[in-house]
């Protein structure tokens, strides 16, 4: 890894009935050393993604640890040569990760965790499980686990309807589900046992978490991340996946060399549409 910014991740589901006189301090601090990135702010908790220098990032921990709701939040972390974000948005939300089922809440009850060891392990010892992909349709196509199951959603509150299509007889077998770092699955595993599935694993940590501890083996492609780099490789490096100006899909190499690709205009999956 290299670059000198560096790009952290995190997220806590908790109680924060104070939400809204967090939103002010937040913005003070980030405006304060001069950190890119977004802070979104609900009452089941905190999401955030923050670039700057090491120093910065370090600051604004020590200040983000000040409240014991949000001390040892776990960080995923990688670095680029330039600053991936173009402003600084404290927001405040209804949910940090949006999928519309209120009677889901991860502070108090969420899936079994899955340490990226131990689903290597589980792979590498050819065990037979079903590893779900939790992200949108247009992030799986940029990479994703070998024989990954995925479900063609354009966005995560797709997830539940989709989870009711699916063959009822995996509801009995072994399921690992994934997404990014993992927010989005302390709300799917959820869905998923209230679907009838009955051994429910969710990958500590996601994608990034997985490359972090194991590496890239078992994953075919790069990862989609939501910032300029667009997407990184199992060492967390910016790679060559693009983004349409226009329409905001990832475009891997092979769709750059189509005609239909003009940079800043369009790409084969909006050319000649309104």
């Amino acid at each position: 890894m290299s670059g000198t910014v560096v790009n952290i991740a995190g997220y806590r589901f908790a109680d924060l009935p104070d939400r809204n006189n967090l939103q002010q301090p937040f913005r003070n601090i980030c405006q304060k050393l001069h950190l890119k990135g977004t802070i979104l702010l609900a009452h089941e908790g905190i999401n955030f993604f923050l670039a700057g220098s090491q120093t910065e990032i370090d600051l604004f921990i020590a200040f983000l640890e000040q409240d014991e709701r949000f001390q040892d939040i776990p960080l995923k972390v990688s670095y680029s040569d330039y600053q991936p974000f173009r402003r600084m948005n404290v927001r405040l939300k209804k949910e940090i990760i949006s999928l519309g089922m209120n009677h889901i809440k991860p502070a108090e009850f969420t899936g079994e965790e899955i340490s990226p060891t131990d689903f290597k392990q589980l792979l590498d010892a050819g065990e037979e499980v079903v590893i779900l992909d939790t992200r949108n349709e247009y992030e799986c196509k940029i990479g994703t686990f070998q024989n990954a199951l995925e479900l063609d959603i354009r966005s995560f509150r797709d997830f539940p309807s989709a989870v009711d299509e699916l063959d009822e007889q995996l509801k009995d077998k072994p399921v690992v589900m994934f997404c990014t770092g993992g927010i989005r699955c302390e709300k799917a595993s959820v869905v998923m046992l209230d679907a009838g599935f009955s051994n429910v694993k969710q990958l500590k940590g996601g994608i990034l978490g997985y490359f972090e501890e194991v590496g890239g083996d078992y994953w075919n492609g790069d990862c989609f991340v939501f910032d300029r780099r667009v997407a990184v490789n199992p060492q967390l490096e910016e790679t060559d996946v693009v983004q349409c100006y226009a329409c905001r899909e990832p475009l891997l190499l092979e769709e750059q060399d189509s005609d239909d690709y003009v940079v800043a205009q369009s790409c084969p999956y909006c050319a000649g549409k309104k």
